[in-house]
């Protein structure tokens, strides 16, 4: 039985690697590999998650286990950066699309041989909620090309798409929404309907991709035309 549900992860997520450049976003982490943590003091620490605490979506709280299983718990303010390992066929299947799809990389402060272990990773960022701003600690889902735009996670996005496998959610929908940010503006929600409209601001300064997208402009491949932009426009 596992070997067929292995199989069936396995063609789907290659059959979906053409489609969309982005990381899953992911809510499950192992508790048996390791995490990886920097601190916004500098400290970087190892260990294995014991929990994540979440609110509305949002992280609050993140305790991780030392090597001689002591406790620590984080607060999202205390946390610059981190590497979480999807739990289950969630590995899998992000390890299969970085290795796939990120061609080039140029986020030279990310490492990635740990992203392409299939590691999910979350920084620091300012993000608009509503009329407020607040720093919140967010999953990256272009880590290895985000030097002109960041796209993270939007934790209470709808996606148009999922595919259960064994009882797993694999992320096989291109979401709905994303918190973008686009050089250091602050990271703002960006729904699939606005997409029309914004792809110029996004990618301004770029005649050619401009052209390209506006031929028939498909959220769809959104991560593409980051991509693009980030390596063949000057």
């Amino acid at each position: 039985m596992k070997k067929i549900l292995l199989n069936a992860l396995l063609v789907f997520t290659l059959t979906s690697a053409s489609a969309q450049d982005f990381i899953p976003a992911y809510d499950r982490f192992s508790g048996k590999e390791t995490s990886y943590i920097m601190l916004e003091d500098g400290t970087k620490l190892e260990g294995t998650l014991d929990d994540l605490d979440r609110r509305k979506g949002l992280i609050e709280e993140v305790t991780i286990k030392d090597a001689a299983g002591k406790k620590i718990k984080l607060k999202p303010d205390q946390i610059k950066a981190m590497y979480l390992m999807p739990s289950g066929y969630s590995k899998l299947s992000t390890s299969l699309d970085v290795g796939t799809k990120v061609k080039k990389w140029d986020a030279k402060y990310i490492d990635s041989d740990i992203i392409k272990k299939g590691y999910a990773y979350f920084e620091k960022a300012k993000v608009a909620l509503k009329k407020d701003q607040e720093m919140l600690l967010m999953q990256l889902l272009n880590p290895g090309y985000n030097t002109k735009i960041k796209v993270f996670q939007d934790p209470f996005a709808a996606e148009t798409m999922r595919i259960g496998v064994g009882g797993f959610t694999m992320a096989g929908g291109d979401d709905k929404s994303y918190y973008v940010q686009v050089g250091d503006q602050v990271a703002r929600k960006v729904k699939k309907k606005e997409y029309d409209d914004l792809y110029k601001e996004f990618f301004a300064g770029c005649p050619s991709l401009l052209k390209t997208i506006s031929e028939k402009i498909r959220w769809t491949e959104f991560s593409q035309h980051i991509y693009q932009f980030t390596f063949d426009c000057n």
